[in-house]
């Protein structure tokens, strides 16, 4: 079946938004309604614009809004965040910037997801690089996150600020500078916090290290890549890396830690059975 062309699919988005709100909800009146949703003065009154101009925009005779103007009209509409960034793509091409939100809680589904890759450390962390949960292969692997406490559990202070995190890492530079030109551009993207802020603070005042490479300003995604670590008693893994953004929460990210080669897998598998018999602590 072909897809019919849609020559004003942003008026249309907004007709089909404004439809489907319930007046009675919003604290309107019922009564002399002929069709389902908001009128368009109502939305126009809303969003703090004119009925006239509101009415053009759905009739597709008005150019792209300006950011101001959509944030007012998703408020008015009240959207969602997946139809508020919708609603930006239709308008001006693009996504919205993006809404921090403060929440760093995980599903029980995406915890079952990090307890299902048996082989392949993974955690999830924040903008802030804050790990707020993993698996049994991370902790095992990579650190005990559960021995330390919730403020303690972030990978820049374990870089900087922990001699036996480094000592395992034979490119120890190489990490530590892809991690803070992330954490640069993680912060900028979902608004930096009063947590990143303190963060920095901390580490500027006890890492020369961290101090220098911050003064770098350089930025960059995550993405892909590998990651060697020197175990104490299996030797040296790689691990292949990749980054997954985390559906409707834009502050948070998934971290999965691939063996690089069978040997590799044997080497976190060992790993794994040694530590068989102890209780794990997970998050």
């Amino acid at each position: 079946m072909a897809i019919t062309q849609d020559n004003n699919p942003l008026g249309d988005y907004l007709k089909d938004r404004r439809t489907r709100l319930d007046p009675a909800r919003l604290g309107y009146s019922m009564t002399r309604r002929r069709t389902p949703g908001l009128r368009r003065e109502e939305v126009a009154q809303r969003a703090n614009v004119s009925t006239t101009w509101y009415t053009w925009l759905e009739q597709g005779r008005e150019g792209a809004p300006s950011t101001e103007v959509l944030e007012r009209l998703a408020q008015a509409l009240a959207l969602t965040e997946a139809e508020r960034e919708h609603l930006f793509i239709l308008a001006q091409n693009r996504p919205p910037r993006i809404h921090y939100q403060g929440t760093r809680d995980v599903t029980p589904q995406l915890q079952r997801v990090l307890d299902a890759l048996e082989y392949s450390p993974a955690f999830v962390k924040t903008a802030e690089w804050d790990v707020v949960a993993w698996n049994r292969a991370a902790a095992v692997v990579l650190t005990d996150y559960a021995a330390l406490s919730p403020a303690r559990r972030n990978i820049l202070h374990l870089i900087f600020s922990q001699p036996q995190t480094q000592a395992p890492m034979p490119n120890w530079e190489d990490v530590a500078r892809l991690v803070v030109a992330t954490f640069r551009a993680e912060t900028a993207r979902t608004g930096v916090t009063a947590r990143a802020q303190s963060l920095v603070a901390e580490l500027t005042q006890s890492s020369p290290a961290f101090t220098a490479l911050w003064q770098e300003h350089a930025v960059t995604p995550h993405g892909e890549g590998t990651k060697y670590i020197q175990h104490s008693a299996a030797g040296l893994i790689a691990l292949e890396y990749s980054t997954f953004a985390v559906a409707e929460k834009p502050q948070l990210s998934l971290v999965v830690y691939n063996p690089a080669t069978q040997k590799d897998q044997s080497a976190v598998a060992a790993l794994l059975a040694h530590h068989g018999a102890e209780e794990w602590r997970g998050s």
